[in-house]
């Protein structure tokens, strides 16, 4: 699906003045409504997240890692040991000698020049969606993906709940949706804005 999708075709992105954090008003919003302590767990892996790509850290397991202690109170958040299953065990990862070396590759094309933002922040998120590197948290770990690759570019999307919808694993034309969905969201903060 990777290969398929038509990533080029994603839509621009432009760096604005945020006048309000998606990921932050629904941290504070339906996920605080629903567990007050799951927000605040997303709310810290969220700051360590932006601090992250303020300062430009390469993406990679370790990082993702680290959001993962917090989103999870947990002191440590190994890579998964055998195969993962999504989706009531409809959708298998498989867990081979290379999955993580191909995990750590397709991290390392989230700065990709050569693609859009909206494609980079879309592939990252699916990436750690269908590599499925956590025993737990995957869906999480993915959102926080796609707002650090979005963040390296001082790109904030003012909401991400309709970024939180089922993804298949052997859909490209889905994987390419999600990218022109950021740049949904991302425009209509735009609306109004001279360009």
């Amino acid at each position: 699906m990777r290969r398929e999708a038509d990533w080029r075709s994603a839509p621009a992105l432009h760096r604005v003045t945020p006048d309000r954090d998606g990921f932050r008003s629904w941290c504070e919003g339906p996920v605080r409504r629903r567990d007050p302590a799951r927000a605040e767990r997303l709310l810290a892996a969220y700051a360590v997240a932006r601090a992250d790509a303020a300062r430009r850290a390469p993406l990679d397991f370790a990082l993702l890692a680290g959001w993962q202690r917090e989103v999870l109170a947990v002191p440590e958040a190994p890579f998964r040991v055998g195969d993962a299953y999504a989706k009531a065990g409809r959708e298998r990862y498989g867990l081979t000698p290379r999955t993580r070396a191909d995990f750590a590759s397709c991290l390392r094309e989230a700065t990709d020049p050569a693609l859009p933002p909206a494609a980079r922040a879309a592939r990252a998120y699916l990436d750690v969606a269908f590599f499925h590197p956590f025993a737990d948290g995957n869906a999480r770990a993915a959102l926080l993906t796609l707002v650090h690759v979005l963040a390296r570019e001082e790109i904030v999307l003012p909401e991400v709940g309709p970024l939180q919808t089922t993804r298949y694993a052997d859909d490209p034309a889905g994987a390419a949706d999600l990218a022109t969905l950021i740049g949904v969201l991302h425009h209509r903060r735009r609306r109004g804005v001279p360009r």
